[in-house]
């Protein structure tokens, strides 16, 4: 596989997340937050699990410790989002949760050293002018009485940078399977959201089959085939790829917004979901190629 294959699935992955911010606020009216994201997460596990059980055999320790610790983080992530979706607006969430793109090169310099080359960091800023121009208010500022969900979608933003990163140094470990870390991190994610669940909450499954459809969507593609598909594609593409060609999410989950709930897409917003997609396609007409841990990113 070369990274523009990997970066094609990391691309199919994004319209399913699209897709998530409406699905979640659907079946958020019959689920609570943590036994949504325990349930899914259990049924995506079981879908990849028993599909490619011969492969899910004798996990490396190393393969589990980074499963364990894939597997929380990604547990803060969905905490962040799946509240964030609770208290703030569709689009608001779209927006927050994208910051991840600014965030990855960040942490990336923070934590491993690795300089970003000057035409990344213009990508990232044409991309975030995209995504301010399309999703925030018309004073480009944060609603006040969204604050709690927008500082949870602001975690649930730093938490899947860190996450990219993470899955970024583990698939570059030869005794680490992607398959079996990005299978066995989504069951240590769904084990912490339903002890939360059972603390915090009164677990129940839903009666409506709009909200049955939702959350089976969101496990199956969401969550199963998505959180398997990306840590294979990391191995041949950087995390500031990834991070760069997510921003295609809140384009996705605008428009859905704009069709489905009536949430405003203005001219302004249009222009910006038109940046959006220019700065993604220079990203991929840019050639690039997958860079060690211990040298620069490159893009």
């Amino acid at each position: 596989m070369n990274q523009r294959k990997a970066d094609l699935m990391l691309l199919f992955i994004t319209i399913t997340w699209g897709f998530s911010f409406l699905l979640t606020d659907i079946a958020l009216k019959e689920f609570s937050p943590f036994f949504l994201n325990a349930f899914r997460f259990l049924v995506g596990f079981s879908v990849i699990f028993l599909t490619q059980f011969k492969h899910m055999k004798n996990p490396s320790s190393t393969t589990i410790l980074y499963s364990i610790l894939t597997g929380t983080v990604l547990f803060c992530v969905y905490l962040g989002a799946t509240f964030g979706v609770k208290y703030t607006t569709l689009t608001n969430a779209g927006f927050l949760s994208c910051i991840t793109v600014i965030l990855v090169p960040i942490f990336s310099q923070l934590v491993y050293r690795r300089p970003v080359p000057s035409r990344a960091w213009i990508v990232v800023v044409v991309a975030t002018i995209g995504i301010a121009l399309m999703t925030l208010d018309e004073n480009f500022s944060i609603n006040p009485k969204n604050l709690k969900g927008d500082l949870l979608c602001l975690f649930c933003a730093a938490s899947y940078a860190n996450h990219l990163l993470i899955t970024e140094k583990a698939v570059a470990i030869p005794t680490v399977d992607p398959l079996q870390l990005g299978t066995y991190q989504i069951i240590v994610c769904s084990i912490l959201n339903l002890i939360c669940s059972f603390i915090f909450e009164t677990p129940a499954l839903p009666s409506s089959s709009t909200v049955w459809m939702a959350v089976l969507f969101l496990a199956v593609f969401c969550t199963g085939i998505s959180f398997v598909v990306q840590p294979i594609a990391q191995q041949f593409t950087t995390a500031t790829h990834v991070g760069v060609i997510y921003t295609l999410e809140p384009v996705i989950a605008g428009l859905l917004a704009w069709f489905v709930v009536g949430e405003a897409f203005n001219l302004r917003k249009l222009i910006g979901a038109i940046i959006l997609v220019l700065s993604i396609l220079v990203m991929e007409l840019t050639p690039s190629k997958k860079a060690p841990l211990d040298q620069d990113l490159e893009l």
